[in-house]
């Protein structure tokens, strides 16, 4: 089995090796006339005294009665560095620094992550910033870059009143007297008709996906926004996607699509009974009923899944989602140490809940999941995904360490086997998408009989000072269905630390060192971020 990652963390602490050529040619911006403007739901109107006072009071409530008491929480902290914001770029010619890029690669890998749009003057959790969209387009071994804003309506009202608008959601509050002032001024705003909650509120900067041939940028705070790429490098905000009225909130922000039905399951949560609800897309787009899960014990931070050909898998983990805490000056997700975790199995064209079974698995908090698979004609499941070591850490100090499990369930005599693959830290894991929900045809982890032992086919180590993202799999001929799962490259941006620039690395995915295809100079860095996509160009025509 292939599972392609880099070792990563939301903090560079990661150590990485390869060095590259400093004669390079700078990219140059190439004369495109300005992007088509964005569909938005807001008129343009001056900004008036109301919204003057309003800024006044989230000053007053930022400086003395709510603002940053510690480090992680403090925007001077947090966003420095490569985490800092960048402006928006128009597509930007880049030059090809080493090797070719190959002709299976024409078309658009897109990263998504939080970027905020006005410097937080309050409390700010890395997770609470504007989506912003990173692509490269490809076409004939030439390659264009574009980072744009996804135009959420929350992007909008601020863009227009010219401030931050809408308080942090991860950060919580200080103080009871901080909660209820922010939610006072929260109140006034809506009254004042400065916003409609209605239309959303939320930031879309965790991931990207194609739903029935459609791209969409995802968040759990919101509803899908539908995204196009246009050929000439633009990136360009479709709008908010309820699937024709049928999806009332959110939805995860780690959808999956079955490869050979087209199918794509999908799920929420949240801190209310149902704390998950779970339903299809049909291949033609259709959403189909929702499945409320009753019996999953608190609201926890349900971030991914897994499906398999029989069935839709859950973890329930030890992060709870407790909004009372908020009440008391606490933030939003904790460490609950003595839960034990849960494995949900559901059939996964359930129509009703009756048929999921729990099985419970000690210090099992699987964040993200790499795959998930049946065997014994479906009387087990085997679930492969990072397993994070220390919760606390992970929450307070946006610190992960995790460890690559194997877990096996055996249905009928309702046992479950945990194996170690590899103690790297390989949380951003990724696989070849034609082998979603199903068991990879190379055995390479399998056949090690050592526990204990790492799992490892094939490492890339970057320089001294230079951070990678989750790598993307593109296969080197996806129509071919002979082709192996690891027959294609991975693909990533890169970035250096010592001479702040950014660069798009292509890997082949079949050598034992990943070896170098071709690196490409970007125009500006790249913030550290969340997960990406790549879209061939012949999708890329129809979005």
């Amino acid at each position: 089995m292939s599972y392609f990652a880099l070792a990563i963390s939301p903090l560079p602490s990661f150590q990485n090796t390869i060095l590259l050529p400093k004669h390079y040619t700078q990219c140059s911006a190439a004369e495109l006339p300005p992007p088509p403007p964005s569909p938005s739901p807001l008129k343009s109107k001056p900004r008036s005294l109301l919204t003057a006072i309003f800024k006044a009071a989230d000053h007053v409530i930022d400086t003395f009665i709510d603002p940053p008491r510690k480090s992680s929480l403090d925007p001077k902290h947090v966003l420095t560095g490569n985490f800092a914001p960048v402006d928006e770029l128009p597509p930007t010619e880049c030059s090809v620094i080493e090797g070719n890029l190959p002709k299976s690669l024409d078309g658009a890998y897109i990263r998504n992550g939080p970027n905020p749009q006005f410097f937080p003057c309050g409390p700010y959790h890395f997770f609470d910033g504007d989506g912003m969209l990173h692509a490269i387009t490809i076409s004939d071994g030439k390659a264009k870059f574009c980072s744009r804003f996804v135009k959420t309506y929350k992007y909008q009202v601020e863009k227009e009143k010219g401030h931050s608008v809408f308080h942090s959601v991860f950060s919580g509050f200080t103080s009871v007297s901080a909660l209820a002032a922010r939610g006072a001024l929260t109140v006034f705003r809506r009254v004042a008709g400065e916003y409609d909650p209605d239309n959303g509120s939320g930031v879309v900067n965790t991931s990207l996906a194609l739903i029935a041939g459609k791209l969409y940028a995802l968040g759990e705070s919101d509803q899908p926004y539908g995204i196009e790429i246009r050929s000439d490098g633009e990136i360009h905000t479709i709008g908010r996607h309820d699937f024709a009225g049928k999806l009332a909130a959110n939805m995860t922000a780690h959808p999956k699509t079955d490869p050979e039905t087209g199918e794509t399951f999908s799920f929420r949560y949240g801190p209310f009974r149902p704390f998950a609800t779970f339903f299809k897309i049909n291949s033609d787009g259709e959403k189909q009923p929702d499945v409320p899960i009753f019996s999953i014990k608190d609201p926890c931070f349900l971030h991914d899944f897994a499906i398999t050909k029989k069935y839709v898998i859950f973890n329930e983990n030890q992060i709870i989602i407790n909004p009372f805490e908020i009440l008391n000056g606490g933030a939003l997700l904790a460490a609950s140490p003595g839960k034990v975790p849960r494995i949900g199995i559901i059939p996964r064209y359930a129509a009703d809940e009756s048929k999921m079974r729990w099985f419970e698995a000690a210090g099992l908090n699987l964040i993200h999941i790499a795959n998930a698979w049946d065997e014994d004609n479906g009387n087990s499941v085997v679930i492969v995904g990072p397993n994070i070591l220390s919760i606390d850490n992970a929450l307070e100090d946006l610190v992960v360490q995790s460890s690559m499990e194997m877990v096996s369930i055996d249905l009928r005599r309702g046992t479950v086997v945990r194996r170690r693959l590899s103690g790297k830290n390989l949380e951003f894991s990724t696989i070849n998408d034609a082998f979603v929900g199903k068991k990879h045809l190379k055995l390479d982890i399998s056949l090690s009989k050592d526990a204990g032992s790492e799992c490892v086919v094939s490492h890339r180590q970057f320089g001294p000072g230079c951070y990678a993202g989750e790598p993307i799999f593109v296969p080197r001929s996806p129509e071919n269905p002979n082709t192996t799962e690891d027959d294609g490259y991975l693909v990533a941006y890169l970035h250096d630390e010592a001479t702040e620039e950014s660069r798009f690395m292509v890997m082949d995915a079949k050598s034992p060192e990943l070896d170098i295809v071709a690196v490409v100079q970007l125009p500006r860095r790249v913030p550290y971020g969340f997960h990406g996509i790549f879209v061939r160009e012949s999708e890329m025509k129809n979005l």
